[in-house]
Formats: C-alpha cells, sequence, structure tokens
C-alpha cells in the first residue's frame, strides 16, 4: 500500500512540474486547460473533469473537458444557469454534492442530466487570483465516495494551475490579459469542435472518438491541439489518419481504489 501510495505521489507531482513546464514555452489554452482535466481524472479517481472560464461580461464558457459526456452536462449546466461549476463561480467557494440523486432540490435540471448521463456526484473549484474569480474546475464522478482531504488539495493545485495558464500572458493589464486569453481559448475551442466534425464525417465515428483521435494525434506528433485541428479542416492531415485503429489518449482512472470521489466540503 506504502509503494502505491508513493507511486501516485509521484505520478501527482510530476503531472505538475510537466504542465508547469508548458507555461514557459508557446503553448495553447484549451489542449493544456484539457491535459489538466485529464490529469484530474487519473489522478483523483475520479470519471471526468472540465474548465470554464468566464468571458468579459462575466459569464461562465466551457473551454475545456476530459470527455463528450462531460461536455453536454457542461453546456447543459450553463444552459440551465444552475449547477456545482456556477455556483463555485459565483460564491468563490469549493462545491460539493456527493448524491445527485438528492440534489434535486439544489440544482433540478442540471442533477436530472448529470444522473442521465451516468454521473452520481459533482463538485467544483473556482479558478481564483487573490479576490477575482476567473472561472471553475468542475469534477464529476460516477460514485459517491467522498475524496479525501489530501486529494482535494492535489485539485486545488490542479485548479491553481489553470488559473495560471489563463493569466500567463503577461503583457497589459490584468483584465486584458484575462481578456485577450479567454479570447484565443473560444476561439481554439470553436476549431476544435469543427475538427470533430470533420472526424465524426470522414471516418464515421462518434464525437467522443473523434475528440479522442484528435488528441492522441496532437500528442503523438507533439504539436498544439489547435494547429491538428486547423489542419484537420483545411485537409493539411492525410484523412486516413483518421481511420486508424481507435485512439487510446484517454485519462483512465487510477486514484486509490479508483474511489470515483471529488472533494468533499
Amino acid at each position: 500500500m506504502a509503494e502505491v501510495e508513493l507511486s501516485r505521489e509521484s505520478d501527482i507531482v510530476r503531472s505538475l512540474v510537466e504542465l508547469a513546464d508548458v507555461l514557459t514555452n508557446d503553448y495553447d489554452v484549451v489542449d493544456l486547460l484539457t491535459r489538466v482535466s485529464d490529469r484530474c481524472v487519473s489522478l483523483l479517481g475520479i470519471s471526468a473533469a472540465g474548465v470554464m472560464l468566464a468571458d468579459p461580461n462575466g459569464d461562465l464558457r466551457l473551454i475545456a473537458s476530459s470527455s463528450e459526456a462531460m461536455r453536454i452536462v457542461e453546456l447543459f449546466e450553463l444552459q440551465a444557469k444552475e449547477g456545482p461549476c456556477l455556483d463555485a463561480f459565483r460564491t468563490g467557494e469549493r462545491v460539493a454534492h456527493e448524491n445527485l440523486h438528492a440534489g434535486t432540490g439544489r440544482w433540478p435540471r442540471f442533477a436530472t442530466v448529470a444522473l442521465e448521463a451516468g454521473f452520481q456526484a459533482a463538485f467544483a473549484l473556482p479558478l481564483r487570483i487573490r479576490d477575482t474569480t476567473i472561472g471553475a474546475l468542475n469534477l464529476f464522478s460516477d460514485g459517491q465516495v467522498p475524496m479525501a482531504e489530501a486529494d482535494v488539495l492535489v485539485a486545488r493545485a490542479f485548479a491553481d494551475l489553470a488559473t495560471m495558464t489563463v493569466l500567463q500572458q503577461r503583457a497589459g493589464s490584468e483584465t486584458q490579459r484575462i481578456n485577450e486569453q479567454l479570447t484565443q481559448a473560444l476561439t481554439s475551442r470553436i476549431i476544435i469542435e469543427q475538427a470533430k466534425g470533420v472526424i465524426f464525417e470522414r471516418a464515421g465515428i462518434d464525437m467522443a472518438e473523434s475528440f479522442a483521435r484528435l488528441r492522441a494525434y496532437s500528442r503523438h506528433h507533439n504539436t498544439r491541439l489547435t494547429d491538428v485541428a486547423r489542419a484537420t479542416i483545411d485537409g493539411s492531415i492525410d484523412p486516413h489518419a483518421w481511420t486508424a485503429a481507435p485512439a487510446t489518449d484517454r485519462p483512465t482512472p487510477t486514484g486509490p481504489d479508483h474511489r470515483n470521489s471529488p472533494p468533499s466540503s
């Protein structure tokens, strides 16, 4: 057991170092935030994760998600204007709901859709810099077991890293930096969604697999996700690349006992 815990701690440190190292280079915001989401899934034993950022009007926008199911539920959360990510953003505090079956009173529409997607619990951490909250990190689970306090700290570290990602651009005022990074992220997200549609048509696979293959190609060729998406749309990448073997670039939960359990309040 001690060896397992030590190995996991090493994985956590390695992931944080790798992600922080990316910040020193020319990076793609959506790609990096997607990696943050993936690391949360693989290291915290949860089922899915995603990141939302606020636009200049203070409205949250979905920027990254670890799975297609997560993306759909998060988009519905924004449409319904209720859910953990919105609450974390509005209050600047951690939100935890370990049993969505009992959450229909707090978030009736969100809880129903999340349960239909297979999620049993939902949690969120604000992306905060000093007194300003710029977004939130969503953590969804298909189980109802609480996360250990140590894992809450790990989730907080990933949330802080996501905040650093958005604010990395140094030129201009703080507000200008946030707006510029959000605009870049939203533009990248649109391009990625278009590329998923192209792969969907060419390979005859669903959107979840399309996104998985897009990410797998990006990492195999060490190319920014948005650049791969653009090349997919304009035909620079051989269409046969998308009809190859199924992608394996999906986050796999490896947390202790695969708890599926984000932070408790």
